[in-house]
């Protein structure tokens, strides 16, 4: 099983770019404090670079900055690239299923008053939920879902 939890802070703004089949996807770091502190009883942390795809990756380039707090649920992935002088390299990261913002409302500076904050998007549930009833009901048909689009 490839499954990872991870919170930390962004190290650097997301930077987002398109494939050539206009797929967004965007890159950043963050640091993840370790559980123990060293010899000297500083805490230390490990900055782990992290890849988001598609709509999610919109929207981390849109509402996070350096220093805002995530957390990321996803799978380690390693590729590997030819470099300019023909040696190989090798890259690990975290490709994120699931970026949550875990800033509160307003604590992020970096927030121009002309951005809607992904705060502003939140839904309440909605009134008379009631589990007794197929929350599937109104979907109606089977659902195809291919694995083609995937970038991976």
């Amino acid at each position: 099983m490839n499954k990872v939890f991870l919170i930390g802070r962004l190290t650097r703004d997301p930077e987002l770019r398109y494939t050539t089949s206009n797929i967004p996807t965007a890159s950043f770091s963050i640091a993840v404090n370790r559980n123990f502190t060293n010899q000297s009883g500083e805490r230390e942390a490990d900055f782990i670079n992290i890849v988001v795809w598609r709509k999610q990756a919109e929207n981390v380039k849109n509402f996070i900055t350096k220093g805002s707090q995530v957390a990321i649920d996803g799978r380690i992935q390693t590729r590997s690239y030819d470099g300019e002088d023909g040696k190989k390299r090798y890259v690990t990261e975290v490709v994120a299923d699931n970026v949550q913002f875990l800033d509160s409302k307003g604590s992020n500076q970096n927030f121009s008053s002309e951005q809607v904050s992904p705060y502003d998007m939140i839904q309440s549930e909605p009134k008379g939920n009631d589990m007794k009833e197929n929350p599937y009901a109104d979907f109606g048909s089977n659902i195809e879902i291919s694995d083609d689009d995937l970038p991976f």
